[in-house]
């Protein structure tokens, strides 16, 4: 038995060596594949050329344009089509700044924009020759979005689609007679001792020397030229016209700016140097190009290549890169010292990105450094001039401005991109879920941490709005559910959200322009109230104070903590707290109308046909319907009755004969003159019945509780739900309690506890008669 035992356990752990051997396997495949660097020869890269353009011709700033956008997916635009549309597109950043990040940026969709319209800018080749600093104060995520933003540029360069090409020698030893010492070497060994023993002495030197055992000296281009570039400037244009056959891309490769630096930019002194003392020795321009290989430029920010960062802390230094061995190497191959492999650090990051965090410390001074190069692209290492085309970014809070804005020459350099704090309410929640796990939202009645959301935003925001002065003539109308400084519809239009209680008048007005000097004003917003770091903190003191929660957290509790706070209560604008309990109160009390209605679409569509069969008639007249039989009384009390549910019982009988007669007149000329007669439309399919047919089913909404506000066995039947008392109430009241409840679930998000919740707290704060 115990022998049994033992080979059962040797199989097992066979097993698990296998699966470990496996697993082992699967991770050096992932690795392999994305460490592996093909070359190429020039010639090869060149038929990749002719046929992908697109894919080849890129420098840094068309890559970095290409990468934002493989990690975006396609934008929407939610007013596509319609008047208001002013351009501001949705785009979805979880993977370029979330997805596989140790820290994830949450970027609302106003800061979206500006970045893609940026670095849109950028790939079109308008913005080179400057630095962009992403401007934001302290705990706004500047940090973190740079950080995410240059690993997505990392990973993308490892891909297919992000393969950005670079110089790459691969010098023919034998070609090009071998090194020199090397054969005064063999020479004095062979009139010594012969040949035997200059074959031994070649075998050592393969294993340990400093000369390749290899037939090739290889050698990358230290500042990541483009293989193009080594195409002599004044053959290049008429070399491409011959090799691409696309005539569209070759006509924007000759006139789009983007595309300048293919036809003007000449490579770095190292491979011009290379190429003239190759030239030199093979007489012949095509046993140069043999030489010269393609590989895809590697992007390390660990190692300052492609990419490199630089902290306030880090010391300067100016001392130039040499690689002494390979120097001697080279020179002993090209008989030639004109060859000098010396670069500065800059050059590492040669069309690449060259990242300042903070503009503080040494970087101050490094960005003075960088002034020149910036404006000109070239400075000196030593006697040799080297170019310098990169990318270069940095992170700057608003008080560290002062820093080069009183440099004149500097301030047309700079490009300034606003990271402010976040000012969309949705993204805010994104936050506190990303921090404190997705079911945390479980533990608020549904919308209630959205409105906690809300009162921080409220802290960023300014207090005025020119927009909505402008917008807005009679703001009085809105009292009842708006702040004094309507700061809660200022947060739905950066959203995106047009409130649906805006009258029809303001809708109209709210126009395209109107909308994007609204959408303007947060460019200047979001740089005070409470920081990113801060509500994470105040929301964690928050929970503290209800967890576990004993029922469901409500919005009167998030209110009291922030009531309760004196510091909060300071940077929280006066009157809003109690504004933002009204705008609550009003759209609850619409979700719980909504679920409690209850209507039948089939004998609602009957009396919407009839009444515009019968406005045809005048009153004391009994017609039949063509459109559904019934044999109509036509009398004003039949109108009046009608009519008052789309008007409301307020309106007056010259109201009602208005209406009637502009119902009437789109009837008789458009209705039945186009629609039924000449297209065949059922009545019912109409444009005027589908009109009449929200309206009278909003309005039936609109009183859907009336009957139940002052109903104590409503409420009671609500409280007994789900309980053996809930079946001692009549049928009808059950159905309707059963109704709301299940609606208010399905519809709203409701769980069965919060749904029993907000009906009731409808009914005792007597919201039905709040809004009227």
């Amino acid at each position: 038995m115990a022998k049994q035992e033992e080979l059962q356990k040797l199989k097992e752990d066979l097993v698990k060596q296998g699966e470990r051997l496996d697993a082992l396997t699967e991770l050096g495949t992932r690795m392999g594949n994305r460490e592996q660097r093909t070359h190429l020869t020039f010639n090869e890269f060149l038929n990749i050329a002719s046929r992908k353009p697109h894919f080849i011709f890129r420098d840094i700033y068309q890559l970095f344009h290409d990468m934002v956008m493989y990690f975006i997916p396609g934008p929407i635009d939610e007013y596509e089509g319609d008047p208001l549309s002013i351009g501001l597109m949705h785009y979805d950043c979880e993977n370029l700044f979330e997805k596989d990040c140790d820290v994830p940026f949450f970027a609302d969709n106003l800061f979206a924009n500006r970045l893609i319209s940026i670095v849109k800018a950028i790939k079109q080749g308008t913005n080179t020759n400057r630095i962009l600093l992403f401007e934001g104060p302290p705990g706004s995520g500047k940090s973190t979005f740079l950080n995410n933003l240059l690993q997505k540029l990392e990973e993308y360069s490892y891909t297919e689609e992000g393969k950005l090409y670079k110089t790459h020698w691969r010098l023919d030893i034998q070609k090009l007679g071998g090194f020199k010492s090397f054969e005064k070497e063999m020479e004095k060994i062979a009139g010594q001792a012969g040949d035997a023993a200059k074959q031994v002495y070649y075998a050592n030197q393969a294993k340990q020397t400093q000369f390749p055992a290899r037939n090739e000296l290889y050698f990358s281009c230290p500042n990541h030229d483009h293989p193009i570039l080594q195409i002599p400037k004044s053959y290049r244009k008429v070399f491409l016209m011959e090799l691409i056959k696309d005539d569209h891309f070759k006509h924007q490769l000759f006139n789009k700016k983007e595309y300048e630096w293919v036809l003007k930019e000449n490579p770095c002194s190292i491979c011009t140097s290379l190429y003239i003392t190759l030239l030199n020795r093979l007489r012949d321009p095509l046993k140069v190009f043999e030489m010269l290989y393609v590989k895809p430029a590697k992007f390390s920010r660990q190692f300052g290549v492609g990419i490199s960062i630089f902290y306030p802390g880090d010391e300067l230094t100016d001392k130039p890169l040499k690689k002494e061995n390979l120097q001697q190497m080279l020179n002993d191959l090209l008989r030639s010292d004109n060859v000098k492999l010396i670069q500065s650090h800059l050059g590492l990051t040669n069309n690449g990105v060259l990242a300042l965090m903070d503009i503080k410390g040494h970087n101050i001074e490094r960005l003075n450094n960088l002034h020149g190069i910036i404006s000109d692209g070239v400075h000196k290492v030593e006697l040799i001039e080297e170019r310098i085309k990169s990318l270069f970014v940095g992170l700057v809070n608003p008080d560290d401005k002062k820093h080069y804005e009183k440099i004149p020459s500097f301030k047309d350099r700079v490009i300034s991109v606003k990271i402010p704090y976040i000012l969309d309410n949705n993204t805010e929640v994104a936050i506190y879920k990303n921090k404190f796990g997705d079911d945390m939202g479980s533990k608020f009645l549904p919308s209630v941490l959205e409105y906690f959301a809300r009162i921080i935003i409220a802290t960023r925001i300014d207090k005025k709005s020119e927009g909505i002065d402008k917008w807005l003539k009679d703001k009085s109308k809105y009292t009842n559910f708006l702040d004094s400084q309507f700061l809660l519809l200022k947060m739905d239009i950066y959203t995106g959200k047009i409130p649906a209680w805006l009258t029809d008048t303001d809708l109209k007005a709210f126009n395209k322009n109107i909308r994007k000097e609204i959408i303007d004003e947060s460019e200047e917003e979001g740089l005070k109230g409470i920081s990113g770091r801060e509500s994470i903190f105040v929301f964690n003191q928050f929970l503290s104070k209800h967890k576990p929660p004993e029922k469901l957290i409500t919005i009167e509790e998030v209110t009291k903590f922030f009531k309760d706070s004196k510091d909060l209560m300071t940077v929280v604008p006066d009157g809003f707290l109690d504004s933002l309990i009204n705008m609550y109160d009003f759209q609850v009390l619409q979700e719980v109308k909504e679920a409690a209605y209850l209507f039948n679409k089939k004998q609602i569509s009957t009396d919407i046909m009839n009444y515009m069969y019968a406005i045809n008639f005048d009153p004391i007249e009994t017609v039949t319907s063509t459109y559904t039989k019934d044999k109509l009384e036509i009398t004003e009390d039949y109108f009046s009755n009608f009519e008052s549910i789309f008007l409301g019982s307020a309106a007056n009988q010259k109201e009602k004969k208005e209406f009637r007669d502009e119902q009437l007149q789109q009837y008789i000329s458009k209705t039945l003159a186009q629609e039924i007669n000449l297209k065949d439309t059922h009545i019912s399919n109409t444009e005027q019945f589908n009109n009449l047919f929200e309206r009278y089913t909003k309005n039936l909404k609109e009183h859907a509780l009336v009957p139940f506000a002052d109903n104590e066995n409503f409420k009671r039947a609500i409280q007994d739900y789900g309980s053996l008392a809930f079946e001692k109430y009549d049928s009808r009241l059950r159905n309707s309690v059963s109704h709301l409840i299940k609606n208010l679930m399905k519809n709203f998000g409701y769980s069965l506890e919060g749904a029993i919740l907000i009906s009731i707290y409808v009914i005792d704060k007597k919201l039905v008669g709040k809004f009227v």
